[in-house]
């Protein structure tokens, strides 16, 4: 019986980091993954080729409609989908493939199969060259999660899909509903809305990514409807069906006033929830919560001591940068270091165009926890950038402490927001005021100079550029 210092179940970003991390502070390790290919949903079904196709399908729109302006002639672009899924499918391997080095890199023993408890220190292994059990002083469980459905409707995987199948579709939709105007629906729905689709959102909330900052989703539902697609808000989904290439979804809006959308697709994205079908928990000691999920410490330390869980499985935001550092904090706290992670400061990303991001705390919960704030704006269309690549949709959004000017909350609709964010999370790090931000150079022409200008608008309400 192999026996190993830490085992770690499942292999995406929160997994194969801690195992990576793990194996550096010279403990034996091994990884179990029940599927061929390492990275979990985030690299093989998640962020990296949805995020692969979102930069096709700009491509796309970008010669379809921004070509002519800046004075390029070509022919009427045509879709490849069969193409444009290959690359896709290119980049995932790719990513895997760069996940199984950095296993072989730092000795790692990857284990194929779907790993179970027998008990706290001994789990079986099932695969497809049979089984044998491994005994673990300490186990990590990183099962992730799986999309969620409502309890009415019936994924048939061809027409009523998930995220999964949206990414492997053979054709471009001629009317996609998504139901769910989160994250996820929103930036597939974008996708197939470049390719030439017709997309209606249906969201049971009154807006749109209803987690982030209520300006944030005014903005970019704005930009999205000028783009074309369609909003159904306050509206709640009471059945699906199909009939043949068809799919009728039925619903009601706040004032019960009925409401029927036909496409020829249905993507459902209501949430995810975690996923520990098969690991035998019981036999560990071990149950899940009403929502599914194992439940953890400060520590990430399960109520049997020597099993953790970490990322989606747990409590907090479903992201693969959250697995990541939760990961890497069960490492080293079994190490007997002291890490640390501010969950304040974990970032929050929507990959459409305009991409959306933020750290912190949004405005209304600020308002709610009764906390004194302040708050500069600053628009991309008044930046020299923006209006160079065409890219003027959105503004940055900074609120600070009413009193000390401390950065509580940064809050990005714009070009290049996903990479924007990080001096939001850095300046927060540690403890800067908006003056810090307001008082540093930023090189111009670029657009993170709306980070500078907001936090002028926020410290003393005067922005040069506006």
């Amino acid at each position: 019986m192999s026996k190993y210092d830490v085992a770690i179940i499942g292999s995406g970003p929160g997994g194969y980091v801690a195992a990576i991390r793990c194996a550096q502070l010279g403990m034996k390790t091994a990884i179990i993954e029940k599927y061929p290919t390492l990275g979990g949903t985030c690299l093989n079904v998640g962020c990296i080729p949805s995020k692969a196709l979102l930069d096709s399908s700009e491509h796309f729109h970008q010669a379809a409609h921004q070509f002519e302006t800046h004075g390029i002639k070509i022919n009427a672009p045509e879709v490849d989908m069969e193409k444009m899924i290959g690359r896709k499918d290119d980049v995932v391997s790719q990513t895997c493939d760069g996940v199984a080095y950095l296993m072989k890199k730092n000795k790692i023993d990857v284990l194929q199969g779907i790993g179970s408890f027998e008990d706290a220190t001994h789990i079986k292994v099932k695969g497809d060259d049979g089984e044998q059990t491994i005994e673990a002083k300490k186990t990590i469980i990183a099962t992730g999660s799986k999309p969620g459905n409502l309890p009415f409707i019936e994924l048939d995987k061809e027409r009523v899909i998930t995220s999964t199948e949206a990414l492997m579709l053979k054709e471009v939709p001629k009317h996609m509903i998504v139901i769910g105007g989160g994250v996820i629906g929103l930036e597939l729905g974008s996708v197939y809305l470049r390719l030439g689709a017709e997309v209606t959102v249906v969201e049971y909330m009154d807006r749109i990514i209803p987690t982030m900052d209520s300006a944030m989703s005014k903005e970019l539902m704005k930009v999205l409807k000028k783009q074309g697609m369609k909003f159904h808000l306050s509206s709640q989904v009471n059945a699906v069906e199909r009939n043949g290439d068809s799919v009728l979804v039925k619903a009601t809006d706040k004032k019960d006033k009925a409401l029927e959308l036909e496409g020829d697709y249905c993507l459902v994205s209501v949430g995810r929830r975690p996923f520990t079908e098969g690991l035998n928990l019981e036999a560990a000691g071990l149950k899940t919560n009403d929502k599914g999920q194992v439940e953890v410490n400060e520590h990430m330390q399960t109520e049997v001591k020597n099993i953790f869980a970490i990322g989606d499985v747990v409590r907090g935001a479903m992201l693969a940068h959250k697995a990541e550092e939760e990961g890497t904090y069960v490492a080293e706290f079994m190490n007997g270091e002291k890490p640390h992670i501010d969950y304040n400061l974990i970032p929050n990303v929507v990959y459409t165009w305009p991409e959306v991001a933020s750290v912190g705390k949004t405005e209304e919960e600020l308002k709610e926890a009764g906390v004194a704030y302040k708050t500069g704006s600053f628009p991309f269309k008044a930046l020299g950038r923006a209006r160079a690549s065409m890219d003027t949709d959105g503004q940055v959004k900074i609120l600070a402490d009413k009193e000390t000017d401390e950065i509580l909350g940064m809050h990005i609709c714009g070009p290049r927001a996903a990479d924007m964010i990080a001096e939001g999370v850095v300046a927060m790090e540690y403890r800067a005021s908006a003056e810090d931000i307001a008082r540093m150079s930023h090189a111009h022409p670029t657009f993170t100079e709306a980070i500078k200008e907001a936090a002028m608008a926020a410290t003393e309400n005067r922005p040069i550029h506006l």
